[in-house]
C-alpha cells in the first residue's frame, strides 16, 4: 500500500524541525559550491594549471548527477532516517578527505564524493513533503527550498572569507564539523519508524522511474519546465562575469559576486509560492512566475549601460525561477506519496540536463553574439517555457493519465 502522506505525529514538523531541514539542505548544497572561489588556491596547493583545476567543478557535478540517479531513489526503498543520516555522515568523511588531501588525486576523489552525497538535499525535500500535512505541503517545501537558495548564495561568500582568514582547507574543516552536528540533530528528530516500501529491489526501483514518467503527466510537464527554466538560469549566470569584468564596467570579482546576493529574492519567492500552492493556485503562480522570468530579460539586456537595470532583472528572474521550482515540487510530491524520492530524482535529472545545456549554450552564444545574443537566447528559452505551460493546461491536446492530471490543481 502507498505511504500515508500525513505526518506520523503532529509534532514531527514543528517550525524548529522545518528549520533544521532547511539548514541541512543549505549546508549540503553549499558543499558543492565552496570550490568555485577557491580554484586558484587549490591550483597553487597542488601545482595544477588553471585549465586543469576546472576538473574539480566538473567532477563535483558528475558526482551530483550520479547521485540523483543512483542514491535519491533509495528514499523509496530504505528507511529514510537512516539513509539521510548515513549520507550526511559520509559527507563528513568526504569533506575531511578534501580538507586533508595530500595530493590532487585525493582532492578530486573527495570532490566527486561531495557531489555524489550532496543529493541528500533532494531526499530531505521529498521527506519533508511526505511528513507535512497536505494543507501545508507547499509551505514546507517552500521553506526547505529557501534553505537551499540561501546555502548556494552564502557558500561562495563563506568560502572566500574563510580562505582569507585561515586558508582554503579551513572551509572544508568547518563544513565537516557543522555537517556532523546536523547529522546528530537529524538522527534525534526524524521519525524512527516508517511504513514499509512498496518496491523491494533496487533494480526494480530504478526501472520504475520510466514508468512514473509514463503514468504521471504532472511529472512530465514539470520536468520539462525544470529543464527549461534552469537552462535559462545558467544562460544568465554563466557568462555574466564577462560583460561585468570588461570595460566600461570593469568590476572586480568581489563586486561581481555581490550580484549573486540579489538572488536572495529567490528565497522569498520560494516561500511565498509554497503558500500559494497550498491555496490551490500552483498552476497560475507558475504562469505568472514564467511571465516574470521572460520580462526580466529586458532590463538584463541593458547590463552594460546600467547596473541598476541588471539588479532589477536578476531579482525578478530569481523570484520567478524559485516560484516555478517550488510549485513544481509541490505538485509532483502530491501524486505518489510512496514514490516521492523517485519523483524528486526524475524531476532533478531534467534540472541537471537543463543546467548543463544552458551553460554550454551561453558561453558559445556570448563568443558569437555577445551579451545581446545571450539575452535573446535566455528570453527565447523562457518564451518556450511559458508556451509549454499554456499548452500543458489544455487536457484536450494530450489526455492526462492516472493521478497526474488530478493532482495538478489550477
Amino acid at each position: 500500500m502507498p505511504h500515508d502522506s500525513s505526518p506520523p505525529a503532529t509534532s514531527t514538523l514543528s517550525p524548529p524541525v522545518v528549520l533544521l531541514f532547511a539548514i541541512a539542505c543549505g549546508l549540503a548544497v553549499g558543499n558543492v559550491y565552496y570550490a568555485q572561489p577557491l580554484l586558484d588556491a587549490m591550483a597553487q596547493a597542488f601545482e595544477l594549471s588553471p585549465a586543469t583545476v576546472g576538473i574539480v567543478i566538473t567532477l563535483t557535478q558528475v558526482g551530483y548527477g550520479l547521485g540523483l540517479l543512483l542514491l535519491v531513489p533509495l528514499g523509496d526503498l530504505c528507511n529514510r532516517r537512516r539513509l539521510i543520516v548515513s549520507q550526511t555522515l559520509l559527507s563528513v568523511l568526504a569533506l575531511l578527505t578534501v580538507a586533508l588531501a595530500p595530493s590532487s588525486a585525493w582532492l578530486l576523489l573527495g570532490m566527486a564524493c561531495i557531489g555524489l552525497l550532496a543529493v541528500v538535499t533532494q531526499v530531505l525535500v521529498a521527506y519533508a513533503a511526505n511528513l507535512a500535512p497536505v494543507t501545508q505541503r507547499g509551505r514546507v517545501v517552500g521553506m526547505v527550498t529557501s534553505g537551499i537558495v540561501v546555502g548556494i548564495l552564502l557558500a561562495r561568500t563563506v568560502a572566500g572569507t574563510m580562505a582569507d582568514l585561515a586558508g582554503w582547507r579551513s572551509v572544508y574543516l568547518l563544513s565537516a564539523g557543522l555537517t556532523l552536528l546536523v547529522a546528530l540533530a537529524l538522527w534525534h528528530v526524524l521519525p524512527a519508524v516508517e511504513p514499509p516500501p512498496t518496491v523491494q529491489r533496487y533494480g526494480q526501483l530504478l526501472g520504475s522511474l520510466r514508468q512514473l514518467f509514463k503514468e504521471e503527466k504532472v511529472l512530465r510537464d514539470r520536468a520539462v519546465l525544470a529543464m527549461l527554466i534552469f537552462a535559462a538560469g545558467t544562460v544568465l549566470w554563466t557568462p555574466m562575469v564577462l560583460p561585468l569584468s570588461a570595460p566600461p564596467l570593469s568590476l572586480s570579482h568581489t563586486e561581481i559576486g555581490l550580484f549573486g546576493l540579489a538572488g536572495a529574492a529567490g528565497a522569498l519567492g520560494a516561500a511565498r509560492a509554497g503558500h500559494l500552492a497550498d491555496r490551490g493556485l500552483a498552476q497560475w503562480t507558475s504562469g505568472l512566475a514564467l511571465a516574470l522570468m521572460l520580462v526580466s530579460w529586458l532590463p538584463i539586456a541593458f547590463t552594460q549601460s546600467s547596473l541598476w537595470a541588471l539588479l532589477l532583472g536578476v531579482i525578478t528572474f530569481d523570484l520567478g525561477l524559485q516560484a516555478v521550482h517550488v510549485t513544481s515540487q509541490s505538485l509532483i510530491y502530491s501524486v505518489r506519496p510512496e514514490a516521492q524520492s523517485r519523483l524528486a530524482a526524475g524531476y532533478m535529472l531534467f534540472y541537471s540536463v537543463g543546467s548543463a545545456s544552458g551553460s554550454i549554450a551561453a558561453t558559445a552564444t556570448y563568443a558569437w553574439a555577445g551579451w545581446t545574443g545571450v539575452c535573446l537566447l535566455g528570453a527565447a528559452i523562457n518564451g518556450v517555457a511559458l508556451l509549454y505551460w499554456l499548452w500543458s493546461l489544455n487536457p484536450g491536446l494530450h489526455p492526462a493519465t492516472a493521478s497526474g492530471a488530478s493532482s495538478a490543481r489550477p
